[in-house]
């Protein structure tokens, strides 16, 4: 592509350009779309972007993105926080929202168990969830983790450190595809299998995680 036309054009579209899943010619059409809307329009998408990375805080409770130090499902009443849903990360936290079935709180990890991407249990929030669980008059605990190798794994570790310290720990039920992340399901379909979950020993029993973890896993 030219560059001759403008350095400044060029740069916002080399930085949009870095955003995942847009390519220079999105990025293009982006910028050109920046210049013709109205200055104010820019200043406040370049503001709300800037408060991303200064205003933003992490839930002390659950580990989600927040506005405040505890954020707004932790800090409703109206939330049953004796029933926890576990999730990846903050997109399968919306997904789940967006059904409308869930009523209690969440506790997202940042991540699977992958060992092949360098990502083992000390790296994750999974500490903090054990802690939850022992510290708190819990009644269920539900495992919303990707259906994938990694999220069988993570799974199976969850359950090994919390079976008999919680009343229940159930799964999603069918529905969620095999390898499907929920971010992509249908609020349907994600919706009815929240409600229909079914415990884990059902699902697995015993088994041993399908993914070898690492030596430097705790105890």
């Amino acid at each position: 592509m030219l560059t001759h036309y403008s350095k400044i054009l060029e740069s916002a579209i080399s930085e949009i350009a870095k955003l995942p899943g847009i390519g220079r010619r999105t990025a293009l059409r982006l910028a050109l779309h920046l210049v013709n809307v109205e200055t104010v329009e820019v200043e406040t998408l370049a503001h709300a972007l800037s408060e991303l990375k200064s205003s933003l805080k992490i839930c002390k409770h659950c580990f989600a993105i927040s506005d405040h130090d505890i954020c707004e499902i932790c800090s409703n009443p109206k939330r049953n926080t004796n029933i926890i849903c576990v999730v990846q990360d903050i997109r399968d936290m919306i997904a789940v929202e967006n059904t409308n079935q869930f009523t209690g709180v969440y506790h997202v990890l940042g991540g699977v168990i992958s060992p092949v991407d360098g990502i083992g249990p000390r790296q994750l929030k999974l500490q903090e969830l054990f802690h939850r669980i022992e510290t708190l008059p819990l009644e269920e605990v539900i495992l919303a983790l990707p259906s994938t190798a990694e999220g069988d794994t993570t799974n199976f570790y969850i359950y090994k450190h919390c079976a008999g310290k919680v009343p229940k720990i159930s799964l999603l039920a069918r529905g969620v595809g095999i390898g499907e992340e929920l971010e992509y399901i249908n609020e349907i379909t994600l919706g009815r299998s929240l409600v229909t979950r079914i415990s884990f020993e059902m699902q697995y029993g015993v088994l041993s995680p399908l993914i070898p973890i690492s030596s430097d896993t705790p105890a």
